[in-house]
C-alpha cells in the first residue's frame, strides 16, 4: 500500500474536511458580505452544512472503529450510518432554509454588487471542496467507509451548487434580471434535497441489514462454486441458505454447506476453515459463518409455526 493511502485513514480524512470546511465558510460569507447574493448566501449555508457533517462523521467513524464488546458482539460498524443519515437531515434542513430566504428575495429583489470579488472567493472555495472530495472518494473505496462516501458526495453537491450560483450571478449581471439570483438559489436548494434524501435513504436501508452489492455477491458465489462438487453417489459438497448483510466497513455471510455424513468433525471442520479463507481473501471485510450439515439433510426457515 502507498504511503499516501496510509494517510488517508477515515478519521484523518474528515479532520481534513473540518479545515476545508472552516476555509469555505469564511470564503462563501465574505462572497456574500460583498456582493449581498442570496445565491452566494445558500452557499455559504451549505458550508455550514458541510462543516457540522464533517463533525458528526468523525465521531461516529471513532464509534465504528472501536472493537466488539459484551454489548456489541458485531462491532460498532454501523455508526457510520448514523452519519450519513445525520448529513442527509442537516441536508434537508439548510435546503429548506435556503427556499425560505429566496422566496422572500423573490418578491424583494435586490442588486448584486462586487460581482468580481465575489466570484472569485466563491470559486476558490469550490476548488478546495472540488480537491478534497477527490481525495475523500479514493480513500472510501480503499476503506469501504459510507461516512467518508457521504461527506464526499455532499462535497461535490457543494461544487456544483456553487456553479450554479455562479452561473445565476453572471446571467443577473448580463441580462439585469435581479429575480434570477432568487430562482437559481431555489434551484440549487432543490438539487440538494435530493442529495439529502438520497443519504438518508441509504442509511436506512444499511441500518436494516441491506444484502451484500451485486458484484460482491458474484465474487462470493464464484467462491463457493469452486468448492461445490460432486464425485458419484456419496462425495457430494454443495452450498445454499446463502444470506448476506453490510455492517459499515464489516461484510457477513452465513450460508449451509451441506457434506457426506460419513466424514469426520475434523475434515468437515478443516473444508469449512479453507472455504471461510478464501471468502475472506476474495472479499475484503467479509466475515463468514458456515453450518455444516450432511448431504441428506435440508434446513427449513420460516415454518408457519415458528412466524406466531
Amino acid at each position: 500500500m502507498k504511503s499516501v493511502d496510509l494517510w488517508m485513514t477515515p478519521k484523518r480524512m474528515l479532520w481534513a474536511s473540518v479545515v476545508v470546511a472552516c476555509i469555505t465558510i469564511a470564503l462563501k460569507t465574505l462572497a456574500w458580505w460583498v456582493t449581498d447574493s442570496v445565491g452566494l448566501l445558500s452557499d455559504a449555508m451549505e458550508s455550514l452544512v458541510n462543516l457540522a457533517s464533517a463533525v458528526f462523521g468523525l465521531m461516529m467513524v471513532t464509534v465504528a472503529a472501536r472493537p466488539a464488546d459484551d454489548d456489541h458482539p458485531y462491532g460498532h460498524h454501523k455508526a457510520e450510518y448514523f452519519s450519513s443519515g445525520f448529513e442527509g437531515i442537516l441536508i434537508l434542513v439548510a435546503a429548506l432554509g435556503i427556499i425560505w430566504v429566496a422566496v422572500h428575495r423573490l418578491f424583494d429583489p435586490q442588486p448584486i454588487e462586487q460581482l468580481g470579488w465575489g466570484l472569485a472567493l466563491s470559486v476558490g472555495s469550490s476548488a478546495l471542496n472540488g480537491v478534497l472530495a477527490w481525495w475523500m472518494f479514493r480513500a472510501a473505496r480503499q476503506h469501504r467507509s459510507l461516512a467518508l462516501e457521504a461527506d464526499a458526495r455532499h462535497l461535490v453537491t457543494d461544487v456544483w451548487t456553487s456553479a450554479g450560483v455562479v452561473v445565476g450571478i453572471v446571467l443577473v449581471s448580463v441580462s439585469g434580471w435581479l429575480w434570477l439570483d432568487a430562482v437559481v438559489a431555489i434551484a440549487v436548494a432543490l438539487n440538494i434535497l435530493k442529495e439529502g434524501w438520497r443519504l438518508v435513504w441509504r442509511s436506512s436501508q444499511g441500518l436494516m441489514d441491506e444484502a451484500l452489492e451485486p458484484e460482491v455477491l458474484v465474487d462470493v458465489q464464484k467462491v463457493l462454486d469452486g468448492f461445490a462438487h460432486q464425485r458419484g453417489e456419496t462425495e457430494i459438497i454443495r452450498f445454499d441458505h446463502l444470506n448476506t448483510r453490510k455492517a459499515g466497513q464489516r461484510r457477513f455471510v452465513d450460508v449451509h454447506m451441506h457434506m457426506p455424513a460419513s466424514w469426520t468433525l475434523g475434515r468437515a471442520a478443516a473444508l469449512r476453515a479453507s472455504v471461510e479463507q478464501a471468502l475472506m481473501s476474495e472479499v475484503p471485510g467479509l466475515r463468514a459463518t458456515i453450518q455444516l450439515l450432511p448431504s441428506d439433510v435440508e434446513a427449513h426457515f420460516d415454518d408457519a409455526k415458528d412466524l406466531k
